[in-house]
């Protein structure tokens, strides 16, 4: 009887690969979901630091360029009627907080909560 040489079998099965692919997938899946709500998150953020320079009117002027800013970013997760300004000692501040929801699968999603706080230079209005 000659005799048979014993090989390990190596590596993985292709169940194994399948299910490793799938799992991978679902993050890279999550990841392109999530992409447009932070992308929609920092033009909000650009719009609202770009008030640095419209500051000397106060808020009613801060208040219009915002409204334009978000016309032109086409910003639909909330409103420039949502952004807060308050007056801290001779300048002002722009607080931004709302939440963004988006679908994952089916009936699953993500809510993802932005609050941000950006100071705006300028004196303070009589």
């Amino acid at each position: 009887m000659q005799q048979r040489a014993i090989r390990r079998q190596r590596g993985m099965t292709t169940l194994g690969l399948i299910i490793l692919i799938a799992f991978v997938g679902m993050f890279v899946y999550a990841g392109i979901r999530l992409t447009p709500v932070y992308l929609e998150y920092f033009n909000v953020v650009r719009a609202v630091e770009g008030l640095k320079s419209d500051v000397e009117g106060g808020p009613p002027a801060m208040r219009i360029a915002l409204e334009k800013r978000f016309d032109i970013e086409d910003i639909k997760s909330l409103s420039w009627k949502d952004v807060e300004f308050q007056k801290e000692g001779s300048a002002y501040s722009a607080r931004i907080a709302y939440d963004a929801q988006t679908t994952y699968l089916g009936n699953i999603g993500f809510v993802v909560h932005f609050d941000k706080t950006v100071a705006l230079s300028g004196s303070a209005l009589p």
